[in-house]
């Protein structure tokens, strides 16, 4: 697996590896994100294949040096395909005791260790609650490779003289991090150097600080002989094509701009800032030139009132938030579906109840999705399954609301939106516009019937001001066809039923369900959203290993795909691994009467594929 070959002029071995995982991890304020995401780019660049898991603290600054405050960002790099960020970390960099203990144990035995020695002393051991000095305790050393490295001390060396305030000169101390780590995976200074130009260009002390300490990181790596080999990833075999490093977030909110665009539609989001969905409004308020109109609204309830408002005016519309703020919505989006205006609803869902976990991942707002209204409201639903799927899959979401005219659920999680992944960027001939159609004004001299229905159920869309296509709307019951208010019993009865069959329609619009793996066979693994990596490389793993295993990931909630039963029933047993206690389970349960088991975790983090690894075993044997 691992070759040794000798570099000319440092004199120190290289070892050749398939793949890598390094996280960097410190205070909040200590530049760990930007470390991480430099290292990812120029990985990137070097044609690894990456994926990323940016760890975030809650608070906006907690007290210094604190475990509470702790910030990591993980990058797993390979010279294969890969689908998850790594279960456990090659190479870790901490620049506190805090970060220390609070990561330590996703580090591998014999893993590397790279510490600060200058954060470490009586006061920073204290707060991350060390009764001594682990550094020096020999505890260290036992399992892994420990390296000292005082790059505190280092660092204001290395920017000496550029008349920095010493708070200052600090700052720099994830570029000496950084530009060690970079010796010693062998990566290149040059986009990064590039990075400080564009980024500190206009304060050019802070960019010759930065670039100084970049060099002595790396040039530390060279010369030390304490760290006395290098390590090599080589280029991953990726489909031909261009490619760009992309968070989920970010392919969220181009999806959105494509699927605008492709439909001739201007494009309106309306949203509450609120994590960690707030980086879609941060992405579209840049593209204003794509005819992009953001409303950062004085709550959640008119973000998507508004957002309502401008699906009526027949512009594509869409509100964002995460589990609390979809709470607050929730009025709202009934009357979104008794209107049946297409209207996208994202949900990047964090770690709840109430507040919760802010900046952690959590798949718990599935039940919300499916039931969170008042009265009979059903909602269709589509997940993304990785960063780099959210550009295709919230397109599809704006298919069906407008095909079907009706609210969609889309819904991503943090690690999704917070997570990074090649994205191969689509040639544009290839990509499919949805076609709007709106009503037409009457000109035979007859009323318009505002719930007059296709063949898919879905209404005229009429944009107000249409010579005569005046109609009502609003949140009260509507006798069908003309859209009047409608009191009468028959007809509630009516229009319930018609639009839970309206949405169940939706399953004659959507692809039958893949499976990867034997049509049938010993064990089936069910998946929906963030979990889709860890699950298929899982899955992947135990195939290799001669097990009768398929996996199945869904994109479609409700409904689900048609052939969906008979996919279940093909197998002995079904595993559903989810981030939550089981409610995808509990909802194949209700509607197939299959017996699925759960693998459940609602820790705040992903899935690792050893514990889903572990599991697949587990039920194998019974």
């Amino acid at each position: 697996m691992a070759s040794v070959t000798e570099k000319p002029f440092t004199e120190k071995p290289i070892q050749q590896l398939e793949e890598a995982t390094v996280r960097f991890c410190g205070d909040s304020g200590d530049g760990m994100q930007l470390a991480g995401t430099q290292f990812t780019t120029t990985s990137a660049l070097a044609g690894n294949d990456v994926a990323t898991f940016p760890d975030f603290p809650a608070e906006i600054r907690a007290p210094r040096g604190t475990k509470a405050g702790v910030s990591g960002f993980q990058i797993h790099f390979s010279s294969h395909d890969i689908y998850t960020p790594g279960d456990t970390v090659d190479a870790l960099v901490v620049m506190n005791p805090a970060a220390l203990v609070t990561n330590l144990g996703d580090l591998r035995d014999g893993g590397i260790l790279i510490c600060n020695e200058g954060a470490f002393d009586k006061k920073g051991l204290e707060q991350a609650g060390y009764i001594s000095n682990p550094l020096e305790d020999g505890s260290l050393e036992k399992s892994y490779k420990l390296h000292k490295v005082d790059m505190t001390k280092l660092t204001r060396l290395s920017v000496d003289g550029l008349g920095l305030s010493q708070k200052e000169a600090d700052r720099c101390r994830n570029f000496f991090a950084m530009g060690l780590v970079f010796w010693l995976y062998d990566r290149s200074l040059e986009p990064t150097l590039r990075f400080i130009d564009d980024k500190f260009g206009k304060k050019p002390e802070v960019a010759e600080a930065n670039r100084r300490a970049l060099s002595a990181g790396y040039n530390y790596g060279e010369t030390v002989e304490a760290i006395n080999t290098q390590y090599q990833v080589g280029k991953a075999t990726l489909k031909p094509g261009k490619y760009h490093n992309i968070m989920g977030n970010t392919a969220l909110a181009w999806g959105l701009i494509t699927a605008a665009k492709l439909s001739g539609r201007r494009l309106f989001l309306g949203a509450y800032p609120i994590t960690p969905a707030s980086d879609i409004l941060h992405e579209l308020a840049k593209h204003k030139n794509f005819d992009v109109l953001t409303f950062q609204a004085e709550d959640e309830i008119a973000a998507v009132t508004a957002a309502i408002g401008a699906s009526f005016a027949g512009e594509m519309a869409v509100t964002a938030s995460s589990g609390p703020g979809i709470a607050l919505k929730g009025e709202a989006l009934g009357l979104a579906v008794m209107t049946e205006l297409p209207l996208i609803v994202i949900n990047v869902q964090r770690g709840g109840p109430s507040t919760g976990l802010p900046t952690k991942t959590e798949q718990a707002d599935l039940f919300q999705a499916m039931y969170g209204r008042n009265g009979e409201c059903p909602m269709p639903i589509v997940a993304a399954a990785g960063p780099a799927d959210c550009f295709d899959a919230i397109q599809e979401a704006w298919r069906i609301a407008v095909e079907h005219m009706l609210p969609v659920f889309f819904l991503t999680d943090g690690y999704i939106a917070n997570g990074s992944e090649p994205w191969r960027i689509p040639d544009v001939a290839s990509l499919k516009p949805t076609k709007v159609t709106y009503a037409e004004p009457m000109t035979n001299g007859e009323p318009f019937l505002p719930y007059q229905r296709d063949e898919k159920l879905a209404r005229p869309w009429a944009r107000p001001g249409t010579p005569t296509l005046m109609h009502r709307v609003g949140g009260l019951e509507k006798q069908d066809i003309t859209g009047n208010v409608s009191y009468d019993a028959a007809n509630h009865q009516h229009m319930v039923d018609l639009r839970a069959k309206k949405v169940a329609l939706i399953a004659d619009d959507i692809p039958l369900q893949k499976v990867d793996g034997p049509e049938s066979g010993d064990l089936l693994v069910v998946s929906w959203g963030g979990p889709y990596g860890s699950c298929a490389t899982a899955v992947h793993a135990a195939q290799t290993a001669g097990h009768s295993v398929a996996h199945c990931h869904l994109r479609y909630l409700n409904p689900f795909p048609k052939n969906l039963e008979q996919i279940l029933r093909s197998y002995k047993r079904v595993l559903v691994a989810e981030l939550n206690t089981g409610q995808l389970r509990s909802i194949l349960r209700d509607k197939f009467l299959v017996d699925c088991q759960g693998l459940n975790k609602v820790q705040g983090k992903p899935f690792r594929v050893g514990e889903i690894l572990e599991r697949i075993h587990e039920e194998l044997a019974k």
